[in-house]
């Protein structure tokens, strides 16, 4: 069950503002039009690829995000959403992966088991769109409430994310440091890698 912080998270970015990230991945994307979202959430990066005439296959570790989406996109036979973590998934073939802000909460252990089915999943010239955790923010350091939100964050330097990318052309590569507050008003810092990639036709290696 999700707890009044994830739910509070949801409110917020039910009907936020598309990323200029996002908008420039789905102009890159030259195959069929089927996108995979990662942590789709509330289900703000679902309505913008709808708009765009994408087959959506989502998923979300939490009921709450699966029920919000799925309750959202009735009777849209375009958009399929399962309750999955990033490795019960089963991924279809795709021209587009979006992974934003849900890659950090993916388990350490089984990163490159998951990374390894995500780039096997795009078509040679797919894209991912996503981000990675820097080690400068809150959620990566010791007062980050596990309970209250995710107990498991992947943290990233900017070297682990380009090794990974390996095999991908990488169009954009942002590095972002910000802070503010949450949406219940906690002060934050936020360190994060935003990427645009595209997938190489050679097969992509996965270390």
């Amino acid at each position: 069950m999700a707890s009044k912080a994830v739910r509070d998270y949801f409110d917020a970015t039910e009907g936020r503002e598309t990323r200029a990230d996002l908008k420039q991945a789905v102009r890159l994307v030259e195959g069929p039009r089927v996108a995979i979202d990662c942590g789709c959430g509330a289900g703000s990066d679902i309505a913008f690829l709808r708009e765009n005439d994408f087959v959506v296959h989502a998923f979300d570790i939490e009921q709450e995000a699966v029920a919000r989406c799925q309750k959202r996109f009735n009777g849209d036979s375009s958009v399929t959403v399962s309750c999955d973590s990033f490795n019960s998934f089963e991924y279809p073939r795709a021209s587009l992966v979006v992974a934003d802000a849900s890659l950090f909460f993916c388990p350490e252990k089984e990163f490159h088991e998951v990374w390894g089915k995500i780039a096997q999943s795009l078509y040679p010239d797919g894209v991912f769109v996503g981000s990675f955790l820097g080690p400068e923010a809150t959620m990566a350091g010791p007062d980050y409430d596990r309970a209250a939100f995710w107990p498991d964050v992947l943290v990233a330097t900017e070297d682990n994310v380009r090794s990974w990318l390996e095999g991908f052309r990488i169009v954009s590569f942002t590095e972002h440091r910000t802070s503010g507050t949450t949406v219940n008003g906690t002060p934050h810092n936020w360190h994060i890698f935003a990427v645009v990639a595209v997938k190489n036709p050679a097969k992509v290696f996965v270390r």
